[in-house]
């Protein structure tokens, strides 16, 4: 079996945030056999828009690794979560919205920060470039904030001396739990070599990726940045040529 993690903004998604360009790479890997998954910043709420468009039923990573969402009966074998939602299984490793939002509300004024929890659907389709209906997806979020802009550094040390962690994505800077992608990428392997031989793949373009590559056996960077565990390739379409 092969599992491929995909990362969705800057690498799956491009700048205008349509699915319809991702198509024909999907169709591509789903014919080769892949097992396909989202592991990314984005919420549930936008990756369900995405999975529906591009026809992925699997497992799903939302928002930097803070939680799994496995859809009921999809392992022949009984997980035990202590969650379960809207037909889903759910495996949470990060905080709670509320711990994260209130983190950063009480030092907001202070630096001068921008995110999900004190901006307008305008301002964040503003701040992001997301149409109005993806921008109200984004802002359904459950264990992490999106801060899109400060006044004075700083904050970083704030937060992560209360606990969370913060890590740098392509364009913004994302506050979780303590928590990452490879984490949970991590904790679905394991559930996935219950059924037999697993060979992992990864797809990403940012920092906040490199948690993932590190768990898997076949890591690709989209992009200048460097990591030792990943090979760079130029495009998205560079990848099929590598693993098909």
């Amino acid at each position: 079996m092969r599992v491929i993690f995909l990362d969705l903004d800057k690498t799956l998604i491009g700048d205008d945030y349509s699915p319809e360009p991702a198509e024909r790479i999907m169709g591509r890997l789903k014919e080769a056999g892949f097992e396909i998954v989202f592991n990314s910043s984005k919420t549930r709420a936008e990756q369900e828009y995405y999975r529906k468009a591009l026809g992925v039923e699997g497992p799903f990573i939302v928002e930097n690794g803070s939680a799994v969402f496995i859809p009921k009966g999809y392992f022949p074998f009984e997980i035990n979560t202590p969650k379960e939602e809207d037909g889903y299984q759910v495996i949470e490793l990060g905080e709670r919205y509320r711990v994260i939002k209130e983190a950063l509300d009480e030092i907001s004024a202070e630096f001068g920060l921008k995110y999900y929890g004190n901006s307008t659907v305008e301002e964040v389709m503003r701040f992001t470039g997301l149409p109005e209906r993806l921008a109200e997806l984004a802002m359904r979020r459950d264990y992490s904030e999106t801060v899109f802009s400060w006044r004075k550094s700083g904050f970083e040390a704030e937060l992560a001396g209360r606990g969370l962690r913060v890590s740098r994505g392509s364009r913004f800077i994302t506050i979780t739990g303590d928590t990452d992608k490879g984490k949970a990428a991590e904790l679905l392997l394991n559930l996935y070599s219950k059924l037999g031989g697993v060979e992992s793949y990864a797809v990403g373009d940012a920092p906040n990726d490199f948690p993932l590559f590190d768990v898997v056996e076949h890591a690709y960077i989209l992009g200048a940045l460097t990591h030792p565990g990943a090979k760079n390739i130029s495009s998205i379409d560079e990848l099929l040529e590598v693993v098909l």
